[in-house]
C-alpha cells in the first residue's frame, strides 16, 4: 500500500513538485522532490529598464521560485519625476543585493540555473547598461546562455504564466513609459495596431498628481502619482469637469495621444487654484472630482482606441474564439480603468486577463518568464555575450498602424459608467 501511495506522489510531484508537502509530510517525499527538481528548467530574470531593480527565478511549470524588488518611487516622488544618472546609482547599489535575494529566496545557486535573461530593449540607457553589465558578468561566470528581452513582450506574455492565455490574443500595454495596443501571435511575433504619438499614460497620471501636489498628502508620499491620483479619485465625480469630449476622435486608427487631456488638467488645476485662492502648498478642495474627470477622460480614450482594435481584428480575422484581452503595464493596476476596459471587452464577446497588481509593474519575474518562453522554443540564447547592447527605442512587431487607419472604422458608443 505504501509503494503505491510513493509512485502516485511521483507522478503528481512531476507536475508540480511542491504542492503535496503539507499533505504526505516532508520525510515522505524528500527524494522524489529531489528528484523532480534536478530535471525542471530556471532561468533567473534581471530587470533594469527605468527606476526599479527587480530580479527572480521562474521555473518551467511557471512557479515563481524567488523574487526580489527595490523600488525608487519614494525616492523619485520627491524629486518630481526620475533623473536617468540617479536611477543609474540606485541600480548600481542595489543590483547586486537584488539578485542574490531573489536566488536566497529560490533556496538555489547562480549554477542552478539554466539560463539568464536581462532587459536589453527599450527603456532608460544608462538604466538598462547596469542590468545588462551585470548579467553579462554572471553569463560569463557561470558558463550560461544569456536571453535579451523585450520589455513591452515581457509585459504582454506575463498573462501567460499567471493566467495560461494562449495565443493568438489581444494586449493593451499601459505604463509609464508606453501605451501600445498589438496581437500577440507568438513568443516574439507580435503586430503593432497602435502607439502613443506623445505622453504615455502613466506620465500623464504622475504629471497631473505632482501639479495638484498630491504628494504633500501624509498618505501618497512614497506613492506613485498615479496610484495617488487614482485613490483620489474615489471620492470625486467623473462627470464634474468636462474635458475634450472624443480626443483624436476624428483619426480613425488606434494610437493614443495623452498630451491634451495633461494640458486641459493642468489648466482646469489652475483655474481652480484661482478660484479657491490656494496656497502654494496646499491642495485644492475640488481635488477628487478633479482625479476622477481626469481618470475618465483616459478611460474614454482607452476604450475607442480598444473598440477599433477589435473591429480591425474582427475585419482580418485575427483572434481566434474565445477572446482574450491581456491588460499589462503599470497602468493595468488602476480598478477603475480596468472595469471600464471590461465593458468594451464585454461588448465585443471578450473576456480581459490582467496579470496581479505587483506583476503589472516592472519586475524580474516578467523578464525571467519571458526568458523561459524563449528558452523552450530555443530563441535567442546568446553565448557570444559581448555581442549583446542595450537598445534605448524599439518598436514591437509587425507595424499595422497604417493598415488599420485604412481601416476607416466607424465606432458606436459604449456606456462606460
Amino acid at each position: 500500500m505504501r509503494g503505491l501511495v510513493q509512485q502516485k506522489v511521483l507522478k503528481i510531484l512531476c507536475a508540480n513538485c511542491c504542492r503535496l508537502v503539507k499533505v504526505f509530510g516532508r520525510r515522505e517525499i524528500t527524494h522524489v522532490r529531489l528528484l523532480s527538481e534536478s530535471n525542471r528548467k530556471l532561468v533567473l530574470g534581471i530587470e533594469t529598464s527605468c527606476d526599479d531593480t527587480g530580479a527572480a527565478v521562474v521555473d518551467d511549470h511557471g512557479n515563481i521560485v524567488g523574487d526580489a524588488l527595490n523600488s525608487q518611487t519614494r525616492f523619485h516622488v520627491q524629486l518630481g519625476g526620475i533623473i536617468p544618472p540617479f536611477a543609474r546609482d540606485l541600480h548600481q547599489e542595489n543590483i547586486e543585493n537584488v539578485v542574490e535575494k531573489s536566488l536566497t529566496n529560490a533556496h538555489v545557486k547562480l549554477e542552478d540555473m539554466t539560463a539568464i535573461a536581462v532587459t536589453v530593449k527599450p527603456g532608460l540607457p544608462l538604466s538598462l547598461l547596469v542590468g545588462l553589465t551585470y548579467a553579462k558578468q554572471l553569463a560569463l561566470r557561470s558558463s550560461k546562455p544569456l536571453i535579451p528581452i523585450h520589455h513591452m513582450e515581457a509585459h504582454a506574455l506575463t498573462a501567460r504564466m499567471t493566467h495560461g492565455v494562449r495565443f493568438p490574443f489581444l494586449v493593451l500595454l499601459l505604463s509609464g513609459g508606453h501605451c501600445l495596443l498589438a496581437v500577440a501571435q507568438d513568443v516574439d511575433d507580435f503586430l503593432l495596431l497602435g502607439r502613443g504619438i506623445d505622453d504615455s499614460p502613466g506620465d500623464a497620471f504622475d504629471k497631473t498628481a505632482r501639479r495638484l501636489k498630491l504628494k504633500n498628502i501624509a498618505q501618497f508620499a512614497s506613492m506613485s502619482g498615479g496610484e495617488a491620483v487614482e485613490r483620489t479619485a474615489q471620492g470625486g465625480d467623473p462627470r464634474a469637469f468636462e474635458f475634450p469630449a472624443a480626443v483624436m476622435s476624428h483619426h480613425r486608427h488606434c494610437d493614443f495621444s495623452f498630451a491634451g487631456l495633461k494640458y486641459h488638467a493642468h489648466k482646469l488645476i489652475e483655474k481652480e487654484e484661482a478660484k479657491y485662492d490656494t496656497a502654494p502648498d496646499h491642495i485644492i478642495p475640488s481635488a477628487p472630482d478633479v482625479c476622477a474627470s481626469f481618470q475618465f477622460s483616459v478611460l474614454r480614450h482607452l476604450a475607442q482606441r480598444l473598440q477599433r482594435g477589435f473591429l480591425f481584428c474582427d475585419l482580418k480575422g485575427l483572434l481566434d474564439s474565445p477572446r482574450t484581452l491581456v491588460v499589462s503595464g503599470g497602468v493595468a493596476s488602476n480598478q477603475f480603468i480596468r472595469s471600464g476596459l471590461e465593458k468594451v471587452c464585454a461588448a465585443h464577446d471578450c473576456s480581459l486577463v490582467c496579470p496581479p497588481a505587483h506583476l503589472c509593474t516592472d519586475n524580474g519575474v516578467m523578464i525571467a518568464w519571458n526568458g523561459m518562453e524563449k528558452l523552450q522554443r530555443g530563441i535567442d540564447l546568446r553565448h557570444d555575450v559581448d555581442s549583446l547592447d542595450i537598445q534605448a527605442k524599439c518598436p514591437l512587431g509587425v507595424d499595422l498602424r497604417e493598415e488599420v487607419h485604412k481601416a476607416t472604422i466607424k465606432l458606436r458608443r459604449i456606456k462606460l459608467l
